[in-house]
């Protein structure tokens, strides 16, 4: 894992860090249904043979081979080899050439099937080096049987799919050319069925990802030649028949890894001991001997993770003998202790100090050098350092305002950040006129993604001038009393403006950050009803009172990022009427991804108007996840939704929220690229398992990717449910959480 380069000109005219907005990954399955559309209609002309003059378009086949290639590079290999290239000879030719078929991409196509990986692999599977089937959970284990014709393969990328031991064994020991590899490791994982030709050949692999769902090394003893070694460990506390699980591994493994060449190592924890006490058997031999090149060592725990003698040998071995460039611990193994001043670090790319008790003296002094020039840094995720912008941590209160100059001397040092997260914090600025915290992140220009707490946006000046106002109040910038029947909020941003919020520091840092991709504004005290493997909470702590400032106009200027395309906004308790959220939905139109929680009042949704009018303009949303006690999922909300025409998943949870049987099912014949739908709602559990089987029944023939929970929120089963979603669903959407900054750049291809 390399330091990411600068970014290079966009595809669609030189917008720097532009990979998204329907631009790259074409062959992911996004975007594409336009213009293989407009490759069939291509062929078709030139099959019978309409001259230039009868025809009412442009005819593509007179482009240049490598315009061409570029525009078929935006659709899906299986789209290419199996319908595009039989409209005509050019197309023939051309969708077989080597940068289309030298990496294949199925992990988010959801119309793939067994039928078409067999057909795709028999045309060009020894044209493959790097095939990607990422979270292809739908697709049989046999599937896996046909990637044998990938004689070439470099790069394999099976995390989520379906595989067992002799299959895994039978695929490798034909894959001689390996190089890079990621599988699941699932109960009943034997190594000892491995064959001696795949041992072979994982003892040529430099990579390895492997998510463990059951305590095991998995196939890490058979990599003799590591040098990226990833560990997501996914391992339940209970078995399904309750019974306690045990962290320790077979005696016969314990002989396990060859750290020896390891440049990177990272491992990410779910909640639960079990997982802890495995990848400290992992971190054992680490302990014994710190690798030389190692540059990255990266371990996310969530909770409490301690400190043991043999950690604490690991890194004082680490401080002793390497140069790291990206770090990330166990917030136990760095609070208190001197380690951060004793680590050397050579360019760091990658900073993670999530929920370690970090004082903005100590960062600036150990981290950041004293404010020296730290232009590598990239990624910095300081989410729960709740005083990472204070000079120091002791005697410090949560509504105490920040320190200006640190955020400044960190500005001014790491001038290239590309994502930063400050969420799940108080970060307070003073009335001092140019040191608001919005201000200073206005100079960094590079931002692609950004997550902020509410309370940190508030207008300081505004907010002395006027107290808080009360989401039950009818917004007073409107100057008239609400009428009941009549939309209240604004129609466009003249509307916007006229309420004069373009003065405000949160307005001029979203039209600083022109290239955006990534916002998040979170609550500093929220936290989601639905956590993981533990019951759903019924209770929210009440948010920040400086958020009781933040509103509908607050949100309206986030609609000047143009190349916005993942959004998520949670606890926002002034929201009166949305109207933010229309002009969102009306200027951002790449946007992919929206995640809304716990706007306005929580006895009821009082923007629902506005969202109805919002999603009607969300032509690429992919993603919706919904978040809102009392939510009313009824036929209003499901026929606006049915204008997202490009939506695939839609998750919703709301504490004593209604849905209606029959508009889900309109909704789910409507939207036909829809494959995941998940309600957590406080319908009885018998509505729920009745419409889940009916949506089940009606639309999994034609939708094999199909994936659908509904459930009562407050269920004591919930948990139980929860552990067969898949984990692409449960990790990208299902669960809340913070995603800026949450893993490094370029941490897997």
């Amino acid at each position: 894992m390399a330091a990411p380069e600068e970014p290079s000109g966009g595809r669609a005219g030189g917008e720097p860090g532009r990979e998204a907005a329907g631009l790259s990954g074409g062959r992911c399955g996004g975007g594409t249904a336009a213009a293989t559309a407009v490759m069939f209609r291509c062929g078709e002309e030139l099959v019978s043979g309409e001259s230039e003059e009868e025809s009412n378009g442009v005819n593509l086949m007179e482009f240049s081979d490598e315009i061409l290639l570029h525009i078929l590079s935006y659709v899906p290999c299986t789209d290419l080899v199996l319908n595009v290239r039989k409209t005509c000879r050019k197309l023939a030719t051309l969708c077989l050439d080597k940068s289309l078929t030298h990496t294949v991409l199925l992990q988010k196509d959801y119309k793939v099937n067994k039928d078409k990986v067999k057909q795709l692999m028999r045309d060009i599977g020894k044209e493959i080096y790097q095939l990607n089937m990422a979270g292809c959970y739908w697709l049989p284990s046999s599937t896996i049987d046909h990637v044998i014709r990938c004689k070439n393969l470099v790069k394999l990328n099976l995390s989520g799919c379906h595989i067992t031991s002799l299959r895994l064994s039978k695929m490798l020991s034909a894959l001689q050319h390996l190089r890079s590899l990621a599988i699941d490791v699932n109960p009943g994982f034997d190594a000892s069925q491995l064959s001696s030709e795949c041992k072979a050949t994982l003892s040529r692999v430099s990579e390895l990802k492997q998510t463990l769902y059951t305590p095991s090394y998995g196939v890490v003893p058979c990599c003799t030649s590591l040098e990226k070694l990833l560990l997501y460990f996914e391992i339940l506390d209970r078995s399904r028949e309750g019974f306690m699980l045990s962290g320790q591994l077979m005696v016969g493994e314990s002989n396990v890894p060859h750290y020896q060449n390891l440049r990177v190592f990272y491992a990410r924890l779910a909640p639960g001991y079990v997982n802890q006490e495995v990848v400290r058997l992992y971190l054992a031999v680490l302990s014994d001997r710190t690798p030389e090149n190692l540059h990255a060592f990266l371990i996310s725990a969530p909770g409490s993770f301690a400190e043991t003698g043999a950690t604490k040998n690991l890194l004082d071995s680490m401080a002793r003998n390497v140069r790291l460039d990206a770090l990330q611990l166990p917030k136990a193994w760095i609070n208190g202790s001197g380690l951060l001043q004793h680590l050397k670090f050579n360019n760091p790319f990658y900073f993670s100090f999530s929920r370690c008790t970090l004082s903005g003296g100590h960062l600036i002094q150990r981290v950041i050098n004293g404010g020296k020039d730290l232009k590598s840094l990239t990624s910095l995720n300081l989410s729960g350092c709740v005083h990472c912008l204070a000079p120091e941590s002791l005697f410090r209160k949560a509504e105490d305002d920040i320190d200006s100059s640190i955020l400044e001397s960190l500005v001014v040092s790491c001038c290239n950040l590309r994502h930063l997260n400050l969420s799940a914090a108080h970060h307070h600025s003073s009335e001092s006129i140019g040191n608001h915290l919005c201000q200073l992140l206005s100079r960094l220009k590079h931002l692609l993604s950004l997550a902020l707490p509410v309370c940190s946006i508030t207008d300081v000046a505004a907010n002395v001038e006027k107290p808080p106002t009360q989401p039950s109040a009818a917004p007073q910038t409107f100057g008239k009393k609400v009428r009941v029947g009549i939309q209240t909020y604004p129609r466009n941003l003249t509307d916007q403006a006229n309420q004069k919020i373009e003065s405000s520091v949160f307005w001029t840092l979203m039209g600083s950050l022109r290239f955006l991709e990534t916002l998040e504004i979170i609550g500093s005290s929220f936290s989601s009803a639905m956590p993981r493997n533990e019951p759903a909470i019924r209770n929210s702590l009440p948010p920040c009172v400086r958020a009781q400032s933040v509103g509908d106009s607050e949100v309206a200027a986030i609609s000047q990022l143009t190349y916005l395309q993942s959004l998520t906004l949670a606890q926002l308790p002034n929201i009166v009427t949305g109207s933010g959220l229309v002009s969102i939905g009306l200027q951002c139109q790449h946007l992919r991804t929206l995640s809304l929680a716990n706007l306005g009042m929580m006895g009821k949704v009082v923007y629902m108007s506005a969202l109805l009018d919002m999603l009607k303009h969300c032509k690429c949303l992919r993603d919706l996840r919904l978040e809102q006690p009392y939510f009313s999922a009824g036929a209003q909300f499901f026929q606006a939704l049915s204008h997202c025409s490009s939506l695939q998943r839609l998750c919703i949870v709301s504490r004593s929220g209604t849905l209606q049987s029959d508009a889900v099912m309109s909704f789910m014949a409507s939207c036909l690229e829809v494959v995941m739908c998940h309600m957590f709602m406080g319908e009885s559990l018998t509505v729920c398992r009745n419409l889940q089987q009916s949506i089940v029944r009606s639309f999994q023939a034609d939708r094999s990717a199909l994936n659908v929970v509904i459930f009562p929120l407050l269920h004591e089963d919930l948990t139980e449910v929860i552990r067969d979603v898949p984990m692409r669903h449960l990790d990208e959407i299902t669960l809340f959480k913070s995603r800026v900054a949450e893993e490094p750049p370029n941490l897997w291809w």
